[in-house]
């Protein structure tokens, strides 16, 4: 063939006519992997990457935490935290969450509480709101405080509302609550003490933040604790109607906690039957332990049975297998600060209307006592 009729890149390279090199079989190299050693983080790294520097103090600080060495795993978050750069958004999540849990420990609730706040605002995902309501409800519950730890487990609720275990520290809760209501009002009222002026008495609802009126009747006279041997009887009975209208009050505030830990507890249960047939080995014994447990504190209430159907028939109004498959293979909702405060709920009232306000509607000789004021005729 012609040399003119050779294509552009069409010539041969000599190296494809060369002989190839005889390859010798060798035998393939062991794999080593690599090991690191307890506690390894505090040997000498000699690493001049400051992030792989701060990553190995939270080690230490997660590894003083384990220890419940407070003091120590504080100061190395701490000083991580200074050292890091604006811009690592998880680590410092992460170091934060750390100090705050820390400070709970130490009992500096209220230094916790104020990261924890900030985290929240902060947050830009629901698995970030998750994690901090968690952490808040781990200090309000270390504080004691059970309205606002029921606030936190309401919120997570709000978010996860197939979650059986978040039910069932809510039922936890309210149970709780119930008697310390009752004798934080019981506790009030004796320390109602009436004035020259005094034609009412206020009896503080913790509840509820709202004052229900006592009012006395118009012929009172305006000197109620001296008064004249005529009108001793009739006072005698009006004081008499007031302790008995306290003593029911007591008893509807003590009825309204029993309903919402029950409405709570059997939400928890009907969620744990639904998961039942996916579950095996612990998994499965841990929740029919569960249903156990609340079938035994069940036994506690006092409804009858139409009652108890009820509340079975209204938290498992939106249980349908369907929508528990969504929310366990559910996505993070990336939406930002402002889209995830309405995820959440705004008030605790919020919450309860929204799950109890049927069941309450069942109890309509008690509800008055929760909404409307109390009048002591003579």
């Amino acid at each position: 063939m012609e040399t003119g009729c050779w294509l552009l890149g069409g010539e041969f390279e000599d190296s494809v006519f060369e002989e190839r090199r005889e390859r010798r079989p060798r035998p393939p190299e062991s794999y080593r992997a690599k090991r690191c050693e307890p506690q390894w983080f505090y040997e000498e790294t000699g690493s001049s990457d400051d992030v792989e520097a701060l990553t190995v103090q939270k080690f230490k600080g997660d590894l003083a935490y384990r220890r419940q060495e407070y003091q120590k795993a504080l100061q190395e978050y701490s000083s991580i935290s200074e050292k890091l750069p604006s811009t690592n958004f998880a680590m410092k999540r992460d170091v934060q969450e750390g100090q705050a849990r820390c400070l709970v420990h130490l009992g500096r609730h209220k230094e916790a509480m104020e990261i924890a706040t900030n985290l929240e605002n902060k947050a830009t995902n629901t698995d970030h709101l998750t994690t901090v309501l968690y952490l808040q409800f781990t200090i309000c519950s270390s504080l004691q405080n059970l309205e606002k730890t029921i606030f936190c487990l309401q919120k997570l609720i709000s978010l996860h509302p197939f979650n059986p275990w978040n039910w069932g520290k809510l039922g936890e809760a309210y149970l709780n609550l119930g008697p310390a209501l009752s004798a934080s009002l019981a506790s009030s009222q004796k320390e109602n003490s009436f004035t020259s002026s005094d034609t009412v008495i206020k009896s503080s609802f913790p509840h509820s933040g709202k004052d229900y009126l006592l009012c006395f009747p118009e012929t009172l006279p305006e000197s109620s604790v001296e008064v004249s041997s005529g009108n001793k009887q009739k006072n005698e009975k009006v004081l008499k109607d007031i302790k008995n209208c306290m003593t029911e009050e007591r008893a509807a505030v003590l009825l309204e906690t029993q309903m919402k830990a029950c409405a709570s507890f059997i939400r928890t249960r009907l969620l744990l039957q639904l998961a039942q047939s996916q579950q095996t080995s612990f998994a499965l014994e841990r929740n029919l332990r569960t249903q156990q447990e609340i079938e035994d504190k069940m036994k506690r209430f006092s409804f009858k049975e139409d009652t108890l159907l009820l509340i079975a028939e209204v938290m498992g109004e939106d249980i349908v297998p369907e929508k528990l498959r969504d929310e366990v293979h559910t996505e993070v909702k990336c939406v930002g600060p402002a889209a995830l405060t309405s995820l959440a709920i705004g008030s605790s009232e919020e919450f309860e209307d929204k799950w109890f306000r049927k069941i309450k509607d069942h109890f309509h000789p008690f509800e008055n006592q929760f909404h409307t004021e109390i009048q002591i005729l003579p």
